[in-house]
């Protein structure tokens, strides 16, 4: 097996984890609405939108056969990138959440890990772009670089603000970007 043959299946396994405790946590709410928490429309948000961000790297993580010498260090830095997509997974979605009184009141009480993860992720993710050369980095529209530093920017406000709308206005802002740049990107 070739170095990017493994690092696809590592990334693949990794990202379904993630996939799986989204999914999971999801059917869970239907399968026992009386036993789970109630729901909080703006968490199952961030929830589908963690899914598209990890259906997004996945397509991106495509273009890793580009690379033409791989190394131990550009393979780890791989891994632990694919790991802030499961810690993201696990952060809006845990298996339990017994210690608070809702949906709502988890969310806001591991906003501040959500964000902080969601903002080394982004920046993390210029890295994972140079790994695929300049002349990849170079051929990225320039919503690339603009949906990374928005996103790190309204992270830094989804840390600093606990305002429903502003939270809110976080989500929207973001999904329809991304939304955007999928079109924009991948929809051709």
């Amino acid at each position: 097996m070739d170095a990017f043959s493994h690092i696809r299946v590592i990334i693949s396994m990794i990202l379904g984890f993630g996939v799986a405790q989204l999914l999971k946590n999801t059917v869970k709410l239907i399968d026992h609405p009386q036993k789970s928490k109630s729901v909080y429309w703006l968490h199952l948000c961030w929830v589908s939108y963690i899914f598209i961000l990890i259906v997004l790297f996945w397509w991106w993580e495509h273009r890793l056969e580009t690379v033409q010498s791989w190394n131990f260090l550009a393979y780890l830095f791989l891994i632990v990138y694919t790991t802030l997509y499961y810690v993201l997974c696990v952060l809006i979605f845990p298996d339990n959440i017994d210690e608070y009184k809702n949906y709502k009141d988890y969310f806001f009480s591991r906003k501040n890990w959500f964000f902080m993860f969601q903002i080394l992720l982004f920046v993390v993710d210029f890295g994972d772009s140079l790994l695929k050369g300049k002349a990849y980095f170079q051929s990225l529209h320039w919503t690339y670089p603009v949906r990374n530093i928005l996103h790190i920017s309204l992270s830094f406000i989804g840390i600093k603000s606990s305002n429903e709308k502003i939270q809110i206005g976080i989500f929207f802002i973001l999904f329809v970007f991304d939304i955007l740049f999928i079109a924009q990107n991948y929809l051709y």
